[in-house]
């Protein structure tokens, strides 16, 4: 397997201990790890065993030392990790839902050094110059002009290199406020439809093409939140007439009974046969979500979900699409039990889960 290459923004994560809000928990202890969607999905990659290297900007002080420490920690390859005089560490401050209070992200991002650096920084033909595939996100392009510019050299020395490229579309609201000129939505539409023709195999969250790409099911809504696979293989088959370079659309489906119990499943269409699969399924084979009912930790699900399918496409064994995407969605399940946004579940984890287990028990 050649190397796996992710571009984004790697953040402090500072979270609430336990359930906390905000105004209960500080001033007083936080917890602190590094994160981003980009560097969890190359942990989560690295933790696998593929080879996974990570590409940012950082500042040059001990904060950000200690960043590449954690990151090189996990295996991941951090030497095309740029060291610049010129912006700061973002921030995330996370406050965790349960029952039925949602969660809450405040970021602290504004002025961070991938948010500042040029695209012409990165020397794309030498990082790329081994790479088997790379990986990027919509959320590298909501977050400044300059890392929109940077996200979308890199896609397209990719495909200049015939490398395959993934991207998470990841809409967040809270982003997207580069351009006064233009509301977030619009403004996501406008950069989204830049770089998406780059772009070979495309993952998102069900609402996420309804967000960023105004694209929704064109079949008769459910009355319930229930999963629809009749309208998300209709929205697949829209993202692949709009941007026909795809080769595979992947949608996470995530049903929200309450904060802390949430329903999991994956769908993934094969542009040139015309395929489309669901995961986990029941012995009739009809789509039967994962149940998940307590939730350790929601944030990264979908990272572990891109992971997972990068993983299972680039290794022999996994590669069969059905067989991806149902490695693809065990490893997203198993996330959510885990504290932190990376996935540190095994492989071995993963595929028996895939396999019909585990419930839970004590492994002794």
């Amino acid at each position: 397997m050649k190397t796996i290459v992710a571009f984004g923004e790697i953040m402090g994560r500072i979270s609430m201990p336990g359930y906390l809000r905000f105004a209960q928990a500080m001033p007083g202890h936080v917890d602190v790890e590094f994160a981003g969607a980009e560097a969890n999905v190359a942990t989560s990659l690295a933790l696998l065993g593929a080879p996974s290297a990570f590409v940012t900007a950082l500042p040059t002080n001990e904060l950000a030392d200690a960043c590449v420490a954690s990151l090189r920690r996990h295996g991941i390859d951090v030497r095309n990790v740029l060291r610049v005089p010129s912006g700061r560490l973002g921030l995330y401050f996370l406050e965790k839902g349960a029952n039925q209070r949602g969660g809450n992200v405040v970021y602290d991002r504004e002025g961070s050094s991938v948010s500042v650096t040029p695209a012409d920084a990165y020397d794309w033909n030498a990082i790329l110059r081994d790479a088997g595939w790379l990986h990027l996100t919509g959320i590298t392009t909501a977050v400044s002009e300059t890392a929109a510019e940077a996200n979308l050299a890199a896609a397209r020395a990719a495909r200049r290199l015939c490398i395959p490229v993934s991207c998470d579309l990841n809409f967040r609201a809270k982003l997207w406020r580069w351009n006064p000129a233009l509301a977030p939505r619009a403004l996501a539409m406008e950069q989204m439809s830049r770089l998406l023709p780059e772009v070979t195999h495309l993952v998102g969250g069900r609402e996420d093409a309804a967000e960023m790409l105004g694209i929704r099911p064109r079949t008769t809504a459910r009355a319930d939140d229930g999963p629809d696979p009749e309208a998300m293989l209709d929205v697949a088959r829209q993202l692949h007439t709009r941007f026909p370079a795809l080769q595979a659309v992947a949608i996470a489906l995530r049903e929200t009974r309450s904060a802390s119990h949430h329903r999991w499943a994956g769908f993934l269409f094969e542009t040139a046969s015309g395929e489309f699969h669901v995961a986990p399924s029941g012995p009739d084979g009809n789509l039967a979500p994962y149940d998940i009912t307590h939730i350790v930790d929601r944030v990264g699900g979908g990272d572990a979900f891109s992971a997972g399918l990068i993983f299972a496409l680039n290794t022999p064994e996994l590669r069969d699409p059905a067989t991806a995407l149902r490695f693809a969605t065990a490893s997203s399940c198993l996330a959510h039990s885990i504290e932190g946004d990376a996935n540190l579940s095994t492989r071995a984890e993963i595929e028996m889960l895939m396999g019909g287990g585990p419930s839970g028990r004590v492994r002794r």
